[in-house]
């Protein structure tokens, strides 16, 4: 069991470091408003397929289908994670796996309209990240969508601290000190450099200001709506 599993497992029998919410993402129903402003229910709807790259306990994948009537996939290293997904989602058409995204995804090609990575492929190396993008556009169909959500570097006091003090092996990556874990932060010429050559990114967002009352506040993160070409 690799130490991010093992990471993740416990995170989900005890809460240590992180506050699990049951409750949707208010980014992800951000990101719906968007595409029902734009699309209408084009995208969501009874026939359409959400692939969640690190669903944890499927919290978002439940909304996507309790609210659209969406069908989904989720993925998600912690078994512990799945168990739990796995009892909320009972009566939804739901499916869920206990596995890496590193490497290929176990989909046919153009059979998704939504894939998630919401603070997921943070996790990964540089090769790995490469990886899935091209899966992500492998599986995806010419005009869907990926919601991905990441941790931003930009104005951020505790990642150029991080950075400076906990530096792993590659460009904005370092080893966090308290979870002992890998963990990549994007600026958004990176995320650019990285998303733009292969898919369209319709819209950036970042999230609050870093500084608060003169003092390092919340990590930030960035949201990006990115669409695979027709």
């Amino acid at each position: 069991m690799s130490k991010h599993q093992q990471f993740w497992n416990k995170e989900y029998k005890t809460s240590k470091y992180l506050m699990l919410s049951d409750e949707p993402a208010e980014d992800l129903e951000k990101f719906c408003r968007f595409l029902e402003r734009h699309y209408g229910r084009k995208y969501l709807n009874v026939t359409t397929r959400a692939l969640d790259l690190g669903c944890g306990n499927g919290r978002n994948l439940i909304y996507l289908s309790g609210t659209y009537g969406m069908r989904g996939v989720g993925y998600d290293i912690s078994d512990e994670g799945i168990k739990i997904a796995k009892r909320a989602s009972a009566e939804l058409p739901i499916v869920y796996v206990a596995r890496t995204i590193e490497g290929t995804i176990d989909m046919p090609d153009n059979s998704c309209d939504i894939v998630l990575d919401m603070m997921t492929s943070h996790f990964l190396k540089e090769k790995e990240r490469e990886i899935l993008r091209g899966e992500i556009l492998r599986v995806l169909k010419p005009g869907g969508w990926l919601f991905f959500k990441s941790f931003l570097a930009e104005e951020d006091m505790h990642v150029r601290r991080l950075l400076k003090e906990n530096p792993a092996d590659e460009k904005d990556s370092y080893i966090h000190p308290e979870l002992g874990l890998y963990e990549h932060v994007w600026t958004g010429e990176s995320l650019h450099e990285f998303f733009a050559p292969f898919f369209s990114i319709e819209k950036i967002e970042r999230s609050f200001k870093h500084i608060r009352d003169g003092k390092a506040w919340k990590r930030r993160t960035v949201c990006a709506y990115i669409q695979k070409p027709f």
